[in-house]
């Protein structure tokens, strides 16, 4: 373990940079995508009522292997043979396409489930003062229905930091693609798994850790 340690440990290191950075790029477009979905979800508005549960079931319905291979493989076949426009997607591109869909159906679920927890009086409030609808969702509704949703946003980076392992399928070099090559350079595959499990082991620990301790103070806060 030493020897893979010294001789590979600081390109499983760059690997799980890599992670981060996936991790963190799919999680910045997943809540604009979950925004805009989970506002569309609680408008009066039928259209994009069906339109916002559509999008979540098909992708919530997809498994994400399934999702990184349409996104990889699928997306740029399509512009070639049917719009003559050919495009190659590298494996951050597809990646962060892939993790922004997965996981903004989950955040539209959270964004949408955060507004619905606001007491409806505070809306019904802001409108008698006249603010229009937008404004004041914007500035009543939000800061309140964020408070309750940090603690989950949180956790849903933390899925989506484990969810980056699947997407050695499609070649980006993150941590379990990382740790392939090294199996198939020492054969020690025990070992070298045994590295990536603590290497996790830390970082969602850390966040987990981090997680409560920000619920904690959201929940002092509120109490106050």
């Amino acid at each position: 373990m030493s020897m893979i340690i010294t001789t590979y440990g600081s390109m499983l290191l760059k690997a799980m940079g890599q992670t981060l950075l996936l991790a963190l790029y799919g999680l910045l477009f997943a809540c604009i995508i979950g925004l805009i979905v989970g506002m569309m979800s609680v408008i009066k508005n039928k259209a994009c009522n069906i339109i916002a549960r559509i999008f979540v079931d098909i992708i919530r319905g997809v498994p994400m292997i399934v999702l990184a291979f349409f996104v990889f493989l699928g997306v740029p076949y399509f512009y070639k043979n049917f719009l003559d426009m050919p495009i190659v997607l590298s494996g951050l591109q597809a990646g962060t396409i892939c993790l922004a869909l997965n996981c903004g159906a989950y955040m539209a679920e959270i964004i949408r489930a955060g507004i619905q927890s606001v007491d409806k009086g505070q809306a019904e409030a802001a409108r008698s003062l006249g603010l229009p609808y937008w404004r004041s969702m914007y500035r009543v509704v939000l800061p309140q229905a964020i408070r309750t949703m940090i603690p989950s946003i949180i956790n849903q980076f933390i899925i989506t930091l484990k969810d980056t392992s699947i997407l050695s399928v499609i070649g980006f070099p993150e941590l379990v693609n990382s740790a392939k090559n090294v199996v198939a350079n020492t054969f020690k595959s025990f070992q070298t798994w045994a590295i990536v499990a603590v290497m996790y082991l830390v970082v969602i620990t850390t966040l987990s850790w981090l997680a409560k301790i920000l619920e904690r103070r959201l929940n002092r806060d509120k109490r106050s």
